[in-house]
């Protein structure tokens, strides 16, 4: 059995465990990195109860990314910003498939498709200050199996977003 846990990533001046949108989450949230202009990665060690993404990035003024990854091999991507809003994309897509089949859903009742992915990723970027470009996006929103783990496709997608 592999990892599960989340990742919360953010941009804030001060701890994003401050912020009133995450108080009932603060005691199991642990600081895994600081990465350039201000960027946060926390880490959760269970399934997510981190409330709303979009009242976090509202609280913060800045967008917000959620990686849920399951098992160690895919990772649910949940994604606020204060003006470009919220989506949904899955990495890893083979096994998050298996995933949901097992609760009688699809990947396509959850997560945007990897085209449409790549467009809101591209967004969600250029809200945070970054231009970035869709093709290499896109490609990790198609992988159907990571190559080693969910975890090091996911921090390859904040790499690629430019986080």
């Amino acid at each position: 059995m592999g990892f599960w846990g989340c990742y919360l990533v953010g941009r804030s001046g001060e701890p994003l465990i401050g912020h009133p949108a995450l108080r009932g989450a603060r005691e199991r949230l642990t600081l895994r990195e600081y990465r350039a202009d201000g960027w946060q990665v926390w880490a959760h060690p269970t399934e997510p109860s981190l409330g709303s993404m979009t009242a976090l990035a509202d609280a913060a003024r800045a967008p917000v990314l959620l990686g849920f990854v399951m098992d160690g091999v895919c990772v649910a991507v949940e994604a606020a910003a204060p003006y470009s809003g919220s989506w949904y994309a899955c990495l890893g897509r083979a096994p998050m498939a298996a995933h949901m089949d097992r609760d009688g859903m699809t990947i396509e009742d959850f997560f945007l498709p990897p085209e449409d992915a790549a467009q809101r990723a591209v967004q969600w970027a250029a809200e945070s200050g970054h231009g970035v470009l869709e093709g290499p996006l896109l490609e990790l929103l198609r992988v159907d199996w990571p190559e080693r783990s969910a975890e090091e496709l996911f921090f390859t997608f904040l790499d690629r977003l430019g986080v």
